[in-house]
């Protein structure tokens, strides 16, 4: 089981500008060692401060053309649905930066979703360096819903989280929106791993995480922890109110 590296900041801004140093400082490490940096992003409301962030401050000095970027999740909506993960960044992020559309590796989420997890399953099974036969990302950024889920990976979902897939389709166990994830499989190869997870809704569960209480086993979020990489916990002083740091 890996230590998490636990950074708590006094407001949600602070959490996201603190992320968006981290991927300026690893993308000009990759561009100084000529590489490419493969990055996972996720969908839902936190990382949207994130991407304003990225365009505010960094869209003239971060280095993009290191950048490839893939998807941990995404429903299964039009592109131009206000639910569609790659139409959000696309919005807050993509349309104010220089990437080419070879760096934009997108879940395609009008696809069938059973289809659609076996094409992007092999698409980064070829496309990524891999560890142990698996595809592996230099950076994975992962949310947390307030059931303790994440990526499309939700509580009670028990044969997505020991799937031996990179990829599979998933279904919201309350509204019953189809999706597509990548597996616990893929996500705990990757390099790094960071937990971005701001607001008050969160704080319960989060003690639950950190302080791993029985309650905490069925969250899919907690099986993060068997990563093989390293893994930071970014978390705004409201989601960490209730912490014993």
């Amino acid at each position: 089981m890996t230590q998490a590296n636990l950074h708590i900041f006094s407001t949600n801004e602070q959490t996201a500008e603190a992320l968006a140093l981290q991927l300026y400082t690893m993308a000009v490490e990759k561009q100084k060692l000529k590489q490419q940096l493969f990055i996972a992003i996720s969908g839902g409301s936190t990382p949207n401060l994130l991407f304003a962030i990225l365009v505010n401050k960094y869209q003239k000095i971060m280095p993009w053309g290191v950048f490839r970027f893939y998807w941990v999740d995404e429903r299964c909506v039009p592109i131009g649905d206000t639910e569609s993960n790659y139409g959000t960044a696309k919005a807050l992020l993509f349309d104010y930066i220089a990437l080419s559309e070879t760096q934009i590796e997108r879940i395609r989420g009008e696809n069938n979703p059973a289809d659609e997890a076996v094409r992007y399953a092999q698409l980064i099974n070829n496309q990524l360096p891999k560890k142990d036969g698996i595809p592996t990302f230099d950076l994975i950024v992962l949310g947390m819903g307030d059931d303790g889920h994440t990526a499309s990976i939700f509580p009670n979902q028990q044969d997505i989280m020991q799937s031996r897939k990179l990829c599979e389709p998933s279904e919201h166990p309350i509204t019953g929106q189809k999706r597509i994830t990548l597996t616990l499989k893929t996500i705990c190869n990757s390099k790094h791993i960071v937990l971005l997870v701001t607001g008050s809704s969160k704080a319960k569960k989060l003690v639950e995480l950190v302080h791993l209480s029985p309650a905490s086993a069925n969250y899919p979020v907690t099986k993060i922890l068997d990563t093989k990489g390293a893994l930071d916990y970014y978390f705004d002083k409201e989601a960490a109110q209730l912490l014993n740091y």
